[in-house]
């Protein structure tokens, strides 16, 4: 029989109800070639469809592998030799399937090409129809578990580093009070981000002082995230070094004009609970007061001392605001994500609307945790979708008799 020209050549078995494989042959000589597309062709139809095309270089190989499955693939051709040609086509496309063909008695070849990457060998004067078929479709069912698996630990490890960025910017509170409850609710404006720029704390001091900060870094991107940490972290080891509230917010705004990529701003809001509970000092940076509530009223704390915010030059020295806290107060720091927001109106929703909703739900539910969730849910539903900015919630809730819910 006269041997077929070198060149693409198809075979495809009969219609069948599993997956269609597509095979290429990389195999430069006549004879053997014909051998393996002979074999194919006499498969009876058992459940096998395949589509096999024929090159006889590994140039022409990596032309076509992009769209193949799986390669049946002899090691010995005009442009390469040994295991090259393995080498290249798993760099080509690592996610395509190799059997590789070996010469009579070539078994150590056959179980190196297996440890570099190859998923079976089996060699051309042992081979059949049934035995070539089978060894395509289980290396090409392997390889396809091996990928899966593969990209599986990619997400855990993507998900393990998320995690590990996630906790530094969404701290563990340091409180030992009983007394107080702490709730606290996150979303980031990124579609499919863990993180945003914005930032908050809570460390309860060993003379039982609370001291909370929340801030918000300008923009929504990695940098901004990344910078929300950094203030973050400073801003808790200056806490804890006992720095008072003004010298350490000065101190945070030298970490961010030392830290930043781009000019960059943020804005900030402390709040410094006295052991008694019964006052507290605030600071604001640029950033909007929180809520206080207690006594069966909602008031916006005062806003006359609002300061420039951090990265900003000024002249103005940033004042403190003393606070009387009534009996079974809770406090509501935020970000301004949640009344940047629209009305069913088309028009913002604004600060004192996102005051009033807030008031409602908190006294409207018993745990504070579920009151968050309905302010989101009731801002997200006037602006008739989700909110664009980055969204950060912290209530701190005195319990009069100290039932920690």
């Amino acid at each position: 029989m006269t041997a077929p020209p070198i060149g693409p050549a198809r075979i495809s078995s009969a219609p069948a109800p599993t997956e269609r494989l597509s095979v290429l042959l990389v195999e430069d000589d006549d004879g053997d070639a014909l051998l393996v597309e002979e074999m194919l062709a006499d498969m009876p139809a058992s459940g096998d469809e395949f589509t096999l095309l024929r090159v006889s270089t590994l140039a022409a190989a990596l032309a076509h592998v992009a769209s193949i499955d799986c390669v049946l693939l002899d090691l010995q051709l005009p442009d390469a030799t040994g295991l090259s040609a393995l080498t290249a086509l798993r760099h080509h496309r690592p996610g395509v399937a190799v059997v590789v063909l070996t010469g009579q008695n070539d078994t150590a070849t056959g179980v190196a090409a297996v440890a570099a990457g190859a998923q079976d060998y089996l060699g051309k004067d042992q081979v059949d129809g049934h035995l070539l078929m089978r060894a395509m479709r289980y290396a090409w069912e392997r390889r396809r578990a091996e990928g899966a698996e593969q990209q599986l630990l990619q997400q855990q490890l993507v998900a393990r580093e998320n995690t590990r960025l996630e906790r530094g910017l969404l701290p563990t509170p340091l409180l030992a009070d009983s007394k107080l409850e702490l709730s606290v609710r996150y979303r980031p404006g990124r579609d499919g981000a863990l993180l945003g720029g914005d930032f908050y704390d809570t460390v309860e001091l060993a003379d039982g002082t609370v001291e909370m900060i929340i801030g918000d870094v300008c923009g929504h991107g990695p940098d901004e995230a990344a910078l929300g940490v950094a203030l973050r972290i400073a801003w808790r080891a200056l806490v804890l070094a006992g720095l008072p509230a003004l010298d350490v917010l000065a101190t945070v705004e030298q970490v961010l004009q030392n830290e930043q990529i781009e000019s960059l701003f943020a804005t900030a809001c402390t709040i410094t609970i006295a052991p008694d509970r019964t006052t507290a000092r605030m600071t604001l940076a640029g950033h909007p007061p929180p809520l206080l509530i207690g006594d069966g009223a909602a008031t916006l704390l005062p806003s006359h001392a609002l300061g420039t915010p951090l990265g900003v030059p000024s002249r103005r020295p940033r004042r403190q605001t003393e606070l009387t806290l009534p009996p079974g107060w809770s406090l509501l720091l935020y970000t301004d994500g949640i009344f940047e927001g629209r009305t069913e109106h088309g028009d913002r929703l604004g600060h004192d609307r996102m005051a009033m909703l807030a008031a409602e739900e908190l006294q409207r539910l018993v745990k504070p945790g579920a009151a968050l969730d309905a302010l989101i849910d009731r801002v997200q539903a006037l602006n008739a979708g989700p909110l664009d900015d980055d969204i950060a919630l912290v209530l701190l809730t005195r319990q009069p008799h100290g039932d920690n819910r």
